[in-house]
């Protein structure tokens, strides 16, 4: 039996299917960012608040991380992704309501706590079924769906936005209804299409799924523990940094894109279209970054130079003001800052296995989202106090030039780590 075309098999039926629910979690996530071109002035909102209101959503949201993978461990997966779907629908439809700062800010809290279980669910999702070798490139197309969130989301958001007065609502209130709305109605289909695992997929033979499970086994290297022993891992709480770190340059760039693409002087239809141009790029540096990694069998190296590139273009768009310039520099940001998923969220799994890869993978990107609820409110907090987005851009690329730091520093704890792992398993036992 060709192992390749069974994973390639599950892939086709799985992966487009993901990504289509990734790209909805994340527009109902960053949709905000289009809203504010009209929703600040009708609202009231400073770019501090604003900042805020970007960035508290992901307080929430990683409180939630961990007890999120444990429900889906117990319940399965497509109960648990079910209600998420469901919930999270209903809460950023209902964000078109919000009468100030205060009420925002409610309301994106709790869709912070509605959407925490899903990505860390999805990458655990994903280990039930592909091998490390596949995990790379998989990862990468799963987080396609960001780039498409721009690249789709960006124009519809700003033609929704002309939406003005249509029975009586602003364009800011219809893009939240619109654009919410969806995944409460594709709850309805994960029953029929996220099988818990390969043992229960109908379109699997029995000796396809005796294949995977076995290849799952021989693929598990990784140090097998409790559920909690990933909270004193060292090598995750240093990969969380890393995270956290281009997290923060990741939100603080994209929620204020929007607003930067409007400083420069374009309208707000055209805006979408601009701010979409820098995903394309990145959608492709995504799925080769990821699927290079892959072939070499290497991550730190994969995470820490898409890091410094994104610092450089960070760098650049920070200098000029030439609207050309400006936007070159952030698309070699966005590709820098996107192209770093794959490698990195397939590095919990080069260690850690079983119940420890799913805390592990939890805890990995509570870190991160501790770095989105920090990226927004400094831009913010910097904007307000400037006037412009310059310093802003520079916070965010020390930030970056931090990560591609720490990650070469968990590439030495690595590295020590295996050889006295071998040591001890070479060991007699007494």
């Amino acid at each position: 039996m060709d192992e390749h075309k069974v994973f390639m098999k599950c892939a086709w039926r799985l992966m487009p299917f993901i990504l289509l629910l990734y790209f909805i979690n994340y527009v109902d996530r960053v949709n905000i960012g289009f809203a504010a071109l009209t929703m600040r002035q009708d609202l009231g909102l400073s770019p501090e608040q604003f900042g805020w209101a970007a960035g508290i959503f992901f307080w929430a949201y990683a409180l939630f991380q961990v007890p999120g993978n444990i429900i889906m461990e117990r319940i399965g997966t497509r109960r648990w992704i079910f209600t998420i779907l469901l919930v999270w629908g209903v809460i950023s439809a209902s964000m078109a309501f919000v009468q100030g700062p205060t009420s925002l800010y409610v309301l994106r809290l709790a869709l912070g706590v509605a959407e925490a279980g899903f990505f860390p669910g999805m990458l655990l999702y994903l280990t039930y079924w592909f091998p490390q070798a596949y995990l790379g490139r998989l990862v990468g197309v799963f987080m396609s769906g960001i780039p498409m969130a721009f690249i789709i989301g960006a124009p519809v958001s700003s033609m929704i936005l002309q939406m003005d007065d249509t029975w009586g609502l602003h364009g800011w209130q219809w893009l939240f209804i619109i654009e919410g709305l969806p995944a409460a109605l594709f709850a309805f289909a994960v029953p029929f299409m996220l099988p818990n695992g390969p043992h229960e997929a109908p379109w699997l033979t029995a000796d396809e799924k005796k294949m995977i499970a076995a290849r799952l086994v021989r693929d598990d290297r990784g140090e097998k523990g409790s559920f909690w022993s990933a909270f004193l891992d060292i090598r995750i709480i240093v990969l969380g940094l890393t995270l956290a770190c281009i997290q923060c340059g990741l939100y603080g760039t994209q929620l204020w894109l929007p607003q930067i693409v409007q400083s420069l002087g374009f309208s707000n239809v055209t805006n979408g279209f601009v701010t979409a141009i820098p995903f394309i790029f990145a959608a492709f540096a995504m799925s080769l970054w990821g699927h290079r990694s892959d072939v070499a069998q290497e991550r730190i190296w994969h995470v820490a130079l898409p890091s410094l590139f994104a610092a450089a273009g960070l760098i650049g768009a920070s200098l000029t003001g030439n609207y050309i310039l400006v936007l070159l520099g952030l698309a070699c940001a966005l590709v820098g800052l996107l192209a770093v998923d794959g490698p990195l969220f397939s590095l919990p799994r080069t260690f850690l296995s079983g119940a420890a890869a799913a805390s592990g993978i939890a805890l990995l990107n509570t870190f991160g989202s501790l770095g989105r609820g920090a990226g927004p409110p400094i831009v913010g907090y910097l904007v307000e106090r400037t006037g412009n987005y310059s310093q802003g851009m520079i916070a965010l690329a020390v930030v970056m030039v931090l990560a591609a730091g720490i990650v070469l520093i968990l590439g030495r704890v690595i590295a020590t780590r295996k050889p006295r792992m071998a040591t001890e398993a070479a060991r007699p036992a007494e």
